[in-house]
């Protein structure tokens, strides 16, 4: 043990694996390796010895602290496309994402085959109101390509201080030329809950995303609502382009509107990552009639509150199908600063589906579309990016057969505008229904 050390000083790491792997159990350094163990000794040897191969011959100098983190980054990488080995920056900047404020454009984006893809921008943002759209492929950040640029480093090169700008090019459906977009970097709003008052009686909720306050910000918002003249007749919760965020935050929006019965099952490999999550009887029973809009960019927590009201029959889900990632993560923190986000389980909905790579079905299909006097504007929601899409998505576990140049870019209106809102033909459809 020692004279292996001492011919590879920087391999400790490995060494300490093997210890770990060989004297598992009650018999120590006696016990005999099972064949999982030999394996993946071999292994952890083969990726000593080309470590040691490429320290020693190859044509430049290189650091081995690097090489190692970029042969973790794949490792974690490769296993789906919401698993990543995260440095501090990233980790830092994770955990951000749910609480607090920081200046960016205001897009959600995921890598599909490797392309850097917006799955939604957010409401009210630089990248909204500039007209980035979903499907929207970006292939370059300050004229930097972002051909195998990690994601971490993409969200880290367009987030920066606030006012200053970022210039993002997109390569879009239909436009023969790459388009251009200098988006000044603002604050991106936390507050994930809008509402308006469409008609007597009748009201919209708007949640872009599932943050630490968001059920709480629900609540004011209906009880505000509800205590219009007249009461509430019907609510249309609008989950479009919502990329989700938090589980609890998504369990507690379901339960305001559930009295009983399960809302979301957690099912992985191991014990302590299953749970059921069930509704709680309340004295506040909403018994107005809800709608819910979802389109391919309803992912995540959305999907889980679409899918409990839809099993329990408390809502009529309206508009195209949802992202489809039915797989729940957890982050865990490593050694000096790094971090892991990985996945631990599938969840299902209260009727025991599984919407990993299939996604909501709505139960009226419903094409995006906004009416307009004139000009048609091109819809984006039928081409969105959809976890079937990723690669190395977890499958669905019963394959289901599948149903189903430079132009200056237009803006895009506020949703919460009541004539803005009135024209769009999902909002409009959920009011007549």
């Amino acid at each position: 043990m020692v004279a292996m050390c001492k011919k590879q000083p920087k391999l400790w790491f490995m060494l300490m694996i093997t210890v770990i792997v060989l004297t598992t159990g009650t018999a120590g350094f006696c016990k005999a390796p099972n064949a999982d163990e030999d394996k993946t000794y071999k292994t952890l040897k083969l990726f000593t010895d080309v470590l040691e191969e490429l320290e020693k011959n190859y044509v430049d100098e290189i650091d081995t602290e690097e090489l190692i983190h970029n042969a973790i980054q794949g490792m974690v990488g490769n296993l789906d496309p919401h698993s990543s080995f995260m440095p501090p920056q990233a980790f830092d900047e994770l955990q951000g994402d749910t609480k607090g404020e920081f200046s960016g454009i205001g897009i959600v984006i995921t890598m599909k085959d490797g392309i850097l893809t917006v799955i939604s921008p957010i409401e009210d943002t630089p990248a909204y109101k500039a007209g980035v759209q979903a499907g929207d492929i970006i292939i370059k950040i300050d004229g930097e390509s972002t051909r195998d640029m990690a994601l971490w480093e993409a969200v880290n090169k367009m987030r920066g201080p606030r006012y200053k700008k970022v210039v993002i090019a997109i390569v879009r459906e239909g436009e023969k030329e790459p388009l251009e977009f200098s988006l000044k970097r603002d604050l991106i709003p936390m507050g994930s809950v809008r509402s308006k008052i469409l008609a007597p009686g009748y009201a919209y909720l708007r949640v872009t995303n599932f943050r630490r306050q968001t059920v709480d910000d629900i609540k004011k918002h209906l009880k505000r609502l509800e205590a219009v003249k007249g009461g509430m007749k019907g609510l249309i919760v609008d989950l479009r382009d919502n990329p989700g965020g938090l589980l609890d935050q998504a369990v507690k929006m379901s339960d305001l509107f559930l009295n009983q019965g399960v809302i979301v099952s957690i099912k992985g490999r191991l014990e302590r990552n299953t749970q059921v999550y069930k509704a709680k009887s309340s004295d506040n029973d909403k018994k107005y009639p809800v709608v819910v809009l979802i389109n391919g960019g309803s992912a995540s927590a959305s999907e889980i509150v679409a899918g409990a009201l839809q099993d329990h029959s408390r809502a009529l889900i309206l508009g195209t199908a949802s992202f489809g990632k039915g797989s729940v993560q957890t982050v865990r923190p490593l050694k000096e600063g790094f971090g892991i986000k990985y996945t631990i389980a599938r969840y299902y909905t209260p009727n025991g589906r599984s919407i990993q790579a299939k996604g909501i079905q709505p139960d009226i299909e419903v094409e995006h579309k906004i009416l307009a006097k004139k000009k048609k504007k091109l819809s984006a929601f039928d081409r969105m990016i959809k976890e079937k899409d990723l690669k190395n998505r977890l499958e669905p576990e019963k394959e289901e057969p599948e149903n189903g140049g430079n132009q200056k870019p237009k803006k895009s209106k506020s949703l919460l505008n009541t004539d803005q809102l009135m024209r769009d033909v999902q909002v409009k459809r959920a009011l007549d229904i």
